[in-house]
């Protein structure tokens, strides 16, 4: 029986099985035979509720779509199609009911969309059993028992229509125990409608996925390794999507879209930077700041340790430029000193360079090193005529021919620029050893929280800080740690006024913070606002949620996603321990950098990135385009180290279910169609009538096609890769206006109509010109009878013009009432008056979908719900 289901719900399941097992590496793991006992072991976990997944068939998380669905609208807030999968899957609904229609059988429309709709489905790859990378995918949904029979006893002859296995088909219409076994889940909480009604699947769909504790199971992918000590990653904005990553010894690597690396560093100064191979040695080159006019200038400044005379130590910023001939490497003798500070003591270095959104350039000092910042009476923090313990601001655009003059300006608003007992360098004080800090970009939408400074304060022995940096704040150290008092002297001081962190923890968690970034980016909206910093020490990763309402932070603790949750192509689930920097690339994407072993001589470094396994951006939202890059060196190819969540040999392929070709429908004879065509012309240029009338005696529907062989071969294939509908449509367009008239006959109306709203593009503007194939609703005696009365009338209207109504207009206004609005009164008779009073439901398939009717020029006063368009002809 278990061999009967896989060939039933895995077509050529067997040689594919086959195939997949011999194309495996030796190495790969050996199944073990499974003990007796195991089935009822695994007969007695499928009681258990499941666990969250959702996955669509691409192998990837769903998402919200763009604009709302037309066809399969009850997954138009979360699930797995777009706008063109969706128009696929209501071409192929259609295909199936004309030929419904045509052999005389029952439609069954609401069942059979039912159905179809589930590859939209947000646990689309549950319902078709597409998890196993090494099974191919079902072509029908797994179904419950009591759908199922339904199905079944209702509807079983459509399911020819939905797939070729032939033992599903044979079943279908004869034996619906062995069907419903066939496509039943062993799952039940996956099967349809089963997973809809689930309160363990639905209660947080497309939320970020919470362990019982809270804690956020984020997911990550391998980006770059073998670096010594990475202490930055950033980006030039300059439109190329490169990334910058700069080691401890002082290389900085440019790191290419595709992921490879360049040969030859954008930047050697390890004969400069000082450094050594001790663990935990905080000198050496430690930040990097990109001019916000570099792709005009070229500019960047840099922060880096040096040793002068071979016994004094400083640190050092400077300007350099990137070469004249090469974009891809720094011009090494266009360095020019901007500023160097001596430091008393080997650690605390500081070493954060940005620039905010005025432009300025920030530079974040430590207070000099050792413990309890012991220099001077206050310390260096609470010093503010020394640069040390600062955030310090300076304008750089300033012409440095002279280098014995200062090289920079002081902004005019600085805080501290009329004290004379203050630098004016200084923008904020009291600060112990920043690590790390950025600028938020603000809400994609909305752009709130924009240009705010985020740090991380390391401290000393009880309490690390997160702190948002304004202009003269006194961030509180050395009278302060965290929230509590250090200096119990300074801390009473009535005149300290400190800003208090937006959050800090104790060292109970971790030792050395490290600060993040607001996650900005576009491939995991959840994400959005949460900053993400983490601690050296001991390896965590914590987020921070603002309330809106207050201007408060709590604390979302990160963890890394279970083995089920991150079962995605290339995900992992496990960094280094020691998180050195974070970063954000041009996009806004999010990044971390950690290393094994923290010496500044160990390659061990590796950048991640932040990947939400619960819900993605929609299809073709976070496309970047980014700009040319000519490279005259070598690239090395990106060779990911980290194992993967799936076995790195297991590459899954999840095609959404093939199209059918369904078989033609059998052609009228003239004893079924008699035609009786009149043809009236006149010698006036201004006007020509024609009126066709066709008498159809049979309840066989024609086939709507296009009289145009060569539109024809435009047919849209749904499943065929690289298919690009939108050139096609504009390709056969133009065939069409460029052939005579006279070469061929003229297609009729409503044929042209159906192959609008069959052929619909993917543009918001064209979604509205979808047609409501809504013929199979109308009985055929009907249709055929309003036709027939009011078929010369409509034709004799050779300038009338198509009006769309949407159905949200349509709600008080019958269709009676249309038409008597807007088609002469000799047109309509009497005894199509309950013809026409069609209920709305009835005009509201599609949701949105805009019915069409024929009418000539609408007279003065037309409602403003109705809009004229472009002729019919």
């Amino acid at each position: 029986m278990t061999g009967m289901l896989d060939a039933a719900l895995h077509p050529s399941g067997a040689v594919c099985a086959y195939l997949r097992t011999v194309s495996r590496p030796s190495s790969s793991k050996k199944r073990p035979i499974l003990p007796a006992f195991i089935p009822l072991l695994v007969s007695v976990m499928v009681l258990v509720p499941a666990s969250a997944h959702p996955q669509c068939l691409d192998f990837a998380p769903p998402f919200k779509p763009l604009w709302h669905l037309e066809f399969c609208t009850q997954y138009e807030q979360f699930g797995c199609c777009d706008q063109k999968m969706d128009n696929m899957i209501a071409e192929r609904y259609w295909d199936i009911i004309d030929q419904l229609e045509t052999r005389g059988e029952d439609l069954c429309e609401d069942l059979l969309k039912e159905v179809m709709c589930q590859e939209c489905s947000p646990y689309a790859a549950h319902l078709f059993d597409a998890e196993d990378p090494y099974t191919p995918v079902r072509e029908l949904p797994g179904l419950c028992s009591g759908f199922c029979s339904k199905l079944h006893g209702k509807c079983g002859h459509v399911v020819k229509y939905l797939t070729e296995n032939r033992l599903l088909q044979d079943t279908s219409q004869r034996d619906a125990s062995t069907f419903c076994s066939l496509v039943d889940l062993q799952d039940q909480d996956y099967c349809y409608p089963n997973v809809l009604q689930s309160s363990n699947l639905n209660s947080n769909l497309g939320r970020v996925a919470e362990d019982p504790q809270g804690c956020l199971q984020l997911c990550l992918t391998e980006v770059a390794n073998n670096l010594r000590n990475p202490v930055l990653m950033l980006h030039s904005g300059d439109g190329t999507h490169r990334m910058f990553i700069a080691e401890q010894v002082g290389f900085v690597w440019v790191y290419l879209r595709d992921g490879s690396r360049l040969e030859t560093p954008f930047l050697d100064l390890s004969g400069e930077v000082m450094t050594t191979g001790w663990l935990g040695d905080e000198r050496g080159f430690l930040g990097m700041a990109f001019h916000p006019k570099y792709r005009d200038n070229g500019r960047f400044f840099i922060y880096y340790s040096i040793l002068v005379d071979s016994k004094l130590e400083k640190v050092r910023v400077s300007e350099m430029k990137a070469s004249e001939h090469d974009v891809n490497v720094a011009d090494p003798n266009s360095e020019r000193v901007i500023l160097e500070i001596e430091e008393p003591a080997a650690n605390h270095n500081g070493g954060q360079l940005l620039f905010g959104l005025d432009g300025y350039l920030y530079i974040f000092t430590g207070d000099g090193g050792k413990a309890g910042d012991p220099f001077g009476k206050f310390g260096n923090a609470q010093n503010k005529s020394a640069l040390l313990g600062k955030v310090l601001r300076i304008d750089i655009d300033v012409d440095g021919g002279d280098p014995g003059a200062l090289q920079y300006r002081i902004p005019p608003d600085n805080p501290f620029l009329g004290d004379p007992s203050s630098r004016p360098e200084v923008f904020a004080y009291g600060v112990r050893n920043m690590w790390r800090c950025s600028v938020d970009r603000g809400d994609p939408g909305t752009l709130q929280g924009r240009g705010r400074m985020f740090c991380g304060d390391v401290g000393q022995n009880r309490y690390e800080e997160i702190d948002i940096i304004v202009k003269g704040g006194n961030y509180g150290w050395r009278a302060k740690e965290g929230f509590e008092c250090y200096d119990v002297k300074l801390c009473q001081n009535s005149s300290l006024n400190d800003v208090l962190p937006i959050f800090a923890y104790s060292h109970h968690v971790g030792k050395s913070v490290t600060g993040g970034y607001v996650y900005r980016g576009c491939e995991s909206p959840n994400l959005n606002g949460l900053y993400f910093f983490g601690d050296f020490m001991s390896g965590r990763i914590m987020a921070l949620e603002e309330d809106k309402t207050t201007g408060s932070w709590r604390e979302k603790s990160v963890c890394m996603g279970e083995t089920k949750t991150c079962s995605f192509p290339g995900l992992i689930n496990h960094h280094h321990k020691f998180i050195i920097s974070f970063g954000e690339d041009e996009a806004g994407e999010l990044y971390f950098l950690a290393t094994a072993y923290p010496s500044a001589m160990s390659p061990y470094g590796t950048v991640f990135k932040f990947v939400d396994p619960s819900r993605r951006a929609p299809p073709g939202k976070c496309k970047q385009k980014p700009l040319p890059v000519k490279v005259r060196g070598k690239k090395i190819p990106f060779v990911p180290r980290e194992l993967t969540v799936l076995d790195t040999n297991e590459i899954p392929t999840r095609p959404p279910p093939r199209k059918f070709k369904l078989t033609d429908k059998p052609a009228t004879t003239p004893s079924l169609v008699t035609p009786a065509t009149t043809t009236t012309s006149t010698s006036s240029s201004t006007s020509t009538t024609t009126s066709t009338t066709s008498t159809i005696t049979t309840v066989v529907k024609p086939k709507w096609k296009t009289l145009d062989k060569k539109a024809k071969k435009t047919k849209l294939q749904p499943w065929k890769k690289n298919k690009k509908l939108n050139q096609q449509q504009k390709k056969t367009l133009k065939k069409r206006s460029k052939t005579s008239v006279r070469d061929k006959p003229k297609p009729k109306a409503t044929d042209d109509l159906k192959s609008n709203a069959l052929k619909n593009t993917n543009s918001p503007k064209n979604r509205t010109i979808l047609h409501e194939r809504n013929s199979f609703k109308w009985k055929k005696s009907q249709k055929h009878e309003f036709t027939n009365k009011t078929q010369t009338d409509l034709n004799s209207c050779i300038t009338y013009k198509l009006l769309l109504v949407t159905y949200k207009s349509l709600r008080a206004l019958s269709l009676t009432d249309l038409l008597h609005a807007y088609i002469p009164s000799r047109t309509l008779r009497s005894s199509d008056s309950g013809l026409l009073s069609l209920p709305h439901s009835r005009l509201r398939t599609f949701g949105d979908r805009a019915f069409s009717v024929a009418a000539p020029p609408a007279p003065s006063g037309t409602p403003s719900l109705l809009k004229s368009v472009t002729p019919l002809l």
